[in-house]
Protein backbone atom coordinates (compact mmCIF):
# COMPACT_ATOMS: atom_id res chain seq x y z
CA UNK A 1 0.00 0.00 0.00
CA UNK A 2 2.94 2.29 0.63
CA UNK A 3 4.99 1.87 -2.22
CA UNK A 4 1.42 2.26 -4.28
CA UNK A 5 0.57 5.71 -2.50
CA UNK A 6 4.24 6.90 -2.75
CA UNK A 7 4.09 5.97 -6.58
CA UNK A 8 0.44 7.47 -6.97
CA UNK A 9 2.09 10.89 -5.52
CA UNK A 10 5.06 10.82 -7.64
CA UNK A 11 3.20 10.78 -10.35
CA UNK A 12 1.19 13.44 -9.86
CA UNK A 13 4.10 15.44 -8.45
CA UNK A 14 5.74 14.68 -11.56
CA UNK A 15 3.02 16.62 -13.36
CA UNK A 16 2.80 20.10 -11.37
CA UNK A 17 4.06 23.29 -12.79
CA UNK A 18 7.11 24.83 -11.39
CA UNK A 19 5.27 27.19 -9.40
CA UNK A 20 2.95 24.28 -7.55
CA UNK A 21 6.51 22.26 -6.86
CA UNK A 22 7.71 25.18 -5.24
CA UNK A 23 4.88 25.91 -2.76
CA UNK A 24 4.70 22.04 -2.50
CA UNK A 25 8.39 22.09 -1.75
CA UNK A 26 7.97 24.75 0.96
CA UNK A 27 5.48 23.02 2.76
CA UNK A 28 7.43 19.88 2.91
CA UNK A 29 10.38 21.80 4.37
CA UNK A 30 7.87 23.24 6.81
CA UNK A 31 6.74 19.76 8.03
CA UNK A 32 9.89 18.24 8.56
CA UNK A 33 10.38 21.05 11.13
CA UNK A 34 9.40 18.78 14.92
CA UNK A 35 6.81 20.62 15.94
CA UNK A 36 6.25 23.61 13.50
CA UNK A 37 2.90 22.89 12.45
CA UNK A 38 0.36 20.44 12.23
CA UNK A 39 -1.41 19.78 9.60
CA UNK A 40 -5.39 18.39 10.26
CA UNK A 41 -5.68 14.28 9.48
CA UNK A 42 -8.89 14.96 7.30
CA UNK A 43 -7.22 17.83 5.29
CA UNK A 44 -4.43 15.06 4.55
CA UNK A 45 -7.27 12.12 4.29
CA UNK A 46 -9.14 14.96 1.65
CA UNK A 47 -6.52 15.08 -0.59
CA UNK A 48 -5.35 11.25 -0.43
CA UNK A 49 -8.85 10.98 -1.42
CA UNK A 50 -9.24 13.28 -4.43
CA UNK A 51 -5.84 11.35 -5.60
CA UNK A 52 -7.50 8.12 -5.42
CA UNK A 53 -10.33 8.85 -6.87
CA UNK A 54 -8.67 10.72 -9.82
CA UNK A 55 -6.65 8.04 -9.85
CA UNK A 56 -9.73 5.95 -10.75
CA UNK A 57 -11.20 8.65 -12.75
CA UNK A 58 -8.73 10.15 -15.06
CA UNK A 59 -10.85 12.27 -16.70
CA UNK A 60 -11.30 14.01 -13.65
CA UNK A 61 -9.73 17.58 -12.47
CA UNK A 62 -7.31 17.55 -9.83
CA UNK A 63 -8.79 21.01 -7.65
CA UNK A 64 -4.77 20.70 -6.02
CA UNK A 65 -4.99 24.97 -6.40
CA UNK A 66 -7.65 25.57 -3.82
CA UNK A 67 -6.30 22.29 -1.29
CA UNK A 68 -2.58 24.16 -1.79
CA UNK A 69 -4.26 27.50 -1.07
CA UNK A 70 -5.62 26.18 2.14
CA UNK A 71 -2.63 24.44 3.35
CA UNK A 72 -0.65 27.18 2.66
CA UNK A 73 -2.82 29.28 4.90
CA UNK A 74 -2.52 26.75 7.59
CA UNK A 75 1.04 26.39 7.22
CA UNK A 76 1.79 30.26 7.03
Amino acid sequence: MMNATAQILQHKIESFTPELLETLAKMVEKLETPGSISVPQFQIDEVLYRIQFHQENPKTKLDFFENISDLKKTCA
